[in-house]
This record gives C-alpha cells, sequence and structure tokens, in this order.
C-alpha cells in the first residue's frame, strides 16, 4: 500500500510539473517554479498519508490567479494557470484504481 501511495504521488507531481511548464499552465521563466513541486509519503499509525505541493509562494497565485493590491500596494489583475486542479482531476481515477489493486494484492 505504502509503495502504491509513494509511486501515485510522484507521478500526480511530475504531471503537475508538466502541466506547470508553459501555457496554457504559467510560462517557465527559471524552472524553480516548476522543480519546487514535490511529494511525500509516510506513515501516522496504520494509515499511509501523501502529500503533494510547492513551498514556492506563487503556487496559490498561479494555480488561482490575483485580482488586487499586494501587500506592497502594486496592483494586478492576473489570471489563473491551472496546473495541480487539472492534474489531481486526470490522477483521481487512476489512484483509485491503483489503490484498489494494492488492497486486493494485501488481501
Amino acid at each position: 500500500m505504502e509503495a502504491a501511495m509513494r509511486h501515485s504521488a510522484q507521478a500526480l507531481a511530475q504531471d503537475v510539473r508538466q502541466r506547470a511548464s508553459g501555457r496554457p499552465g504559467p510560462r517557465v521563466i527559471t524552472g524553480r517554479y516548476r522543480a519546487s513541486w514535490s511529494s511525500e509519503t509516510h506513515r501516522v499509525g496504520p494509515v499511509v498519508v501523501s502529500e503533494v505541493g510547492t513551498s514556492a509562494p506563487q503556487g496559490r497565485r498561479l494555480e488561482f490567479g490575483f485580482v488586487g493590491a499586494d501587500s506592497f500596494g502594486r496592483h494586478y489583475s492576473q489570471r489563473p494557470y491551472p496546473h495541480l486542479g487539472p492534474a489531481v482531476e486526470q490522477a483521481g481515477p487512476l489512484i483509485v484504481q491503483v489503490l484498489g489493486q494494492a488492497v486486493e494484492g494485501a488481501l
């Protein structure tokens, strides 16, 4: 189960990186944002938990867009470039299938 979760989370992070590599997602300037996406899998008691995310501050703004003034008073009207949401929507059914197979294999 843990291996299936780890593999699924890594595949999701890779898909997000690809979607964050130019239009319709955000443009690549330095590649640091794309490289900031990672996955981590660990156990919490009998439960296996996987997290996929970024520590980059622009992640939320790129995914959802931003209209208004920032903390420096600069005004923006930045459209969203969804890359995480579409990756999760596409990966969801596949992850359920992989985890179901892992459970069946363990039984």
